[in-house]
């Protein structure tokens, strides 16, 4: 896999694979199924967690093989936390527990206000003492950044300073909106999308990722 870094937007990792590029193309079609498009997503999560988790500190310990002890690396600290932005971030968890079964999963439940278009929480669940773990924030599409930014400032509210937000595709609007808010956060995607129509909406993007995984478009 390859990354590009677009040089107006440095804390964005577009991920590159031709198997990534291939099931995005099926995930954005409005033919694909529900079933296909649920599994669309954990497949590709699953190859962005690779990426995304690159940098999770090791430490070496001692173990026993069959034949005989070694020293081994194994992670270090304590496990790091999945959180799904609600509902359409849910889709991307079992693709980061494949890899990470250990892996803590809080939620997050966040909606915008029609009348102020701003951010408003209605949920907030993550495991205490968390200002030391890894934090994974999730949703598949990264649209007006909104929910985004709410979610990352929670979170340092609460003392935790490692953060990633993973989604499979973004706009160029929630990019520069968390590159301003929170340029610490790194985003890794498959790809970085053309712009929002005038409901918020990505162009091309997937449509309503929450409706296409639970059916309730």
């Amino acid at each position: 896999m390859s990354i590009y870094v677009p040089p107006e937007f440095p804390n964005f990792r577009q991920v590159s694979h031709p198997l990534l590029l291939h099931k995005l193309t099926q995930l954005r079609k409005v033919s694909t199924p529900k079933k296909e498009f649920n599994e669309l997503v954990q497949e590709i999560t699953q190859l962005l967690v690779y990426e995304a988790t690159k940098d999770l500190p090791l430490m070496t310990i001692r173990i026993k093989t069959p034949l005989e002890s070694m020293d081994a690396p194994s992670l270090e600290g304590k496990k790091p936390v999945i959180l799904p932005i609600l509902r359409a971030g849910l889709g991307m968890v079992d693709g980061f527990l494949t890899h990470i079964p250990s892996a803590r999963v809080g939620h997050v439940g966040v909606f915008r206000n029609e009348k102020t278009l701003q951010p408003e929480q209605y949920y907030f669940k993550i495991p205490k003492h968390s200002e030391n773990r890894q934090f994974y924030i999730c949703d598949p599409m990264l649209a007006t950044g909104g929910s985004a930014a709410h979610t990352i400032q929670c979170l340092k509210d609460k003392g935790v300073t490692k953060i990633t937000f993973v989604c499979l595709v973004a706009a160029p609007e929630g990019v520069k909106k968390l590159l301003h808010a929170h340029p610490d956060v790194p985003i890794f995607a498959v790809n970085l999308d053309r712009q929002l129509n005038a409901s918020g909406y990505i162009l091309p993007g997937l449509g309503d990722a929450g409706d296409r995984l639970f059916g309730t478009r």
